[in-house]
């Protein structure tokens, strides 16, 4: 099967959101000629690697939706046997340099998570990849109380960003968005700034959405 091409609209979009449900990551993986990897323990990105080729997202690792031409981002959710994410999305990279002017409006943050199409699949870890089962996708877009939150921790981490105070960031900071260490293993290092202005180097940072805030995203669904 030749790679899909980007979807011309969102209803077309949302058509093969509709014709992978119910698929095994295997079905899926068969259909696009693609090795389905035993487990997970090197292949952390090859779910949404999956998804992103059967759906024809194009924006890959750059700092734009997966669907530019839409405005939407693509996500995963990994749920456990009782519909709840077991783990933390990923949202993008966090700047630790060059943050003068910059703003919640003009944010990586607020752009990649201004409208979402999420995708929920069996996470439960004892389940092989080959047999976990992708479930029916759905577009979000947050309201004025959701968005309201994430500037709020979005503010408060990149202030301490800015101040030189990143070694001080620990993941419990901030109610429904949290910075995390994201690189490939803990020798991957990066400039940011220190406690007295000066660069230093340490690890990649990510923004990651708590489990608590998905978790409501998924209550406001089925509500």
């Amino acid at each position: 099967m030749n790679k899909p091409s980007s979807p011309a609209n969102e209803t077309a979009l949302m058509a093969r959101v509709t014709a992978i449900a119910g698929l095994t990551f295997g079905e899926l993986a068969e259909q696009l000629n693609v090795a389905v990897p035993n487990n997970f323990k090197r292949e952390k990105g090859w779910t949404g690697q999956l998804i992103e080729l059967a759906l024809g997202a194009s924006a890959g690792s750059k700092p734009q939706q997966d669907f530019p031409d839409l405005g939407i981002e693509l996500k995963t959710l990994p749920l456990s046997y009782n519909n709840t994410p077991l783990e933390t999305t990923y949202v993008c990279y966090a700047p630790l340099t060059g943050v003068s002017g910059l703003t919640w409006e003009n944010s990586n943050v607020k752009n990649k998570l201004q409208k979402v199409l999420w995708i929920p699949v069996q996470g439960e870890r004892e389940i092989v990849p080959a047999d976990k089962l992708i479930g029916q996708g759905f577009i979000w877009q947050p309201n004025a109380s959701e968005l309201s939150l994430l500037q709020q921790d979005w503010e408060e981490l990149m202030d301490m960003i800015c101040l030189g105070h990143v070694e001080k960031i620990n993941a419990r900071i901030g109610e429904v968005m949290q910075i995390r260490p994201k690189a490939a293993n803990g020798k991957a290092l990066t400039d940011a700034i220190g406690e007295n202005g000066s660069k230093i180097l340490t690890r990649p940072r990510g923004f990651y959405l708590r489990k608590n805030f998905t978790s409501n995203i998924l209550k406001q669904l089925f509500s």
